[in-house]
């Protein structure tokens, strides 16, 4: 063999240990990784909407209780779960009847002389996910007439109101209740079943029960007044209803 064969074939040996060298150095680089995190917190929240318009929750809204009314809550308005306002029922003047009647309540009035559906407006702003049901019970009508409560009168005796065309209106809130009663009769002593109310996962936010539909198609006679034949003297009488939220979730 040449010298110069020879110095050809250590010149390739060469070049090649270079390239082998350069690539054991190329490996040995890796990937870098430094990890960090985000973070919020979310407390208990309250209501700070106050009562909307129940045909359009997304518009807020001030109902205007009948003459005289004065309701009295909510009990807890800043606990989280609250019920934000229900409506009052007038069922107007009316002349004595000798038959048994049926009389309508006004839709609800607001404040810029406008009217909507009889409703309830229950918040639950608590961020537990965790579920609640609304009650409600009514108390016998009575009046003050001293009269009438001396000739044995004192009490529209037999008379229920019942709260038709319950809808849910739940446009408010992107995870409205999901438990609503289409129909319920109050009488006089007696607790409703759940009326309003929401499963575990369900009813955040706003969410209503519309009495004449969410549309308010029949806002003026889906709350009725039902009296018996020979029971109303020519007085004005009263109940009292208390609606009930528990933080329980519905079943």
């Amino acid at each position: 063999m040449s010298k110069t064969v020879i110095k050809y074939v250590s010149l390739t040996t060469l070049g090649f240990l270079v390239a082998t060298s350069t690539l054991q150095h190329a490996s040995a680089i890796t990937t870098q990784e430094y990890n960090t995190k985000g973070e919020v917190t979310f407390t208990t929240g309250i209501d700070t909407t106050g009562p909307v318009d129940p045909q359009d929750p997304t518009i807020p809204a001030t109902p205007v209780d009948p003459s005289g009314v004065n309701p009295g809550g909510p009990t807890m308005p800043n606990s989280g779960l609250t019920i934000v306002y229900t409506s009052s029922f007038d069922f107007g003047t009316q002349p004595v009847s000798n038959k048994a009647e049926v009389y309508n309540a006004v839709a609800q009035e607001l404040s810029d002389g406008t009217t909507r559906t009889n409703y309830v407006q229950v918040a639950d702003n608590r961020g537990t996910f965790s579920g609640w049901n609304l009650k409600v019970q009514m108390t016998e009508f009575k009046t003050a007439d001293t009269a009438l409560i001396a000739n044995g009168h004192e009490t529209l005796a037999g008379a229920t109101v019942t709260l038709d065309d319950g809808e849910l209106q739940g446009t408010g809130t992107a995870n409205p209740a999901n438990i609503s009663a289409t129909t319920t009769v109050l009488t006089p002593g007696v607790q409703s079943a759940t009326i309003l109310g929401a499963t575990a996962g369900h009813g955040s936010g706003n969410s209503l029960l519309n009495f004449g539909g969410k549309d308010g198609t029949t806002k003026d006679t889906a709350v009725k007044l039902s009296v018996p034949a020979g029971v109303a003297g020519a007085a004005k009488y009263t109940a009292d209803l208390t609606w009930t939220l528990d933080d329980t979730p519905s079943n």
